[in-house]
């Protein structure tokens, strides 16, 4: 069989068009982030190498917005990518030891949030030169209170 052209873009196409997945065989995280984000790509890569089971599809403009807003999450605790795990969303750079202890602790909430890329967070440059950040955990009527402190390195 003969690889054509139009076969191969359409192959290419199809593939863009399915969620990515990465390896990992626990705990499924979905991703909607945008395409042209590297660092979504990195926080992704850890927890899959953390053991969490990632998959990830596109999300443009608004449709990434109106996802947030269907989540739960406050404005000003947005993010650049925003994930969904058992019930739960996960907004931004939220490191794996958090994500777990959510899943364990199972408290009554929209889920955790790292708002804004704070340096040094997982995916966010290193973290033996962080800036100090928090993750909040959401309310399901919109209060956040501090889930977990990192402190600056």
């Amino acid at each position: 069989m003969r690889l054509t052209r139009r076969a191969a873009l359409a192959g290419l196409a199809a593939l863009a068009a399915t969620p990515t997945a990465f390896a990992g065989s626990g705990p499924v995280l979905h991703v909607l982030k945008d395409p042209n984000c590297g660092c979504c790509g990195a926080w992704m890569d850890i927890l899959a190498r953390d053991g969490f089971a990632v998959t990830s599809e596109t999300s443009f403009g608004t449709a990434l917005i109106r996802a947030k807003i269907e989540a739960g999450i406050p404005q000003a605790m947005t993010s650049c990518h925003t994930a969904f795990i058992e019930g739960y969303a996960i907004e931004g750079h939220v490191p794996a030891a958090d994500i777990r202890r959510l899943l364990a602790e199972r408290p009554d909430a929209v889920g955790l949030a790292v708002p804004g890329m704070p340096y040094g967070s997982p995916g966010m440059g290193p973290q033996d030169r962080r800036e100090a950040y928090d993750v909040f955990l959401i309310r399901p009527n919109g209060d956040t209170e501090v889930f977990s402190h990192y402190p600056a390195a």
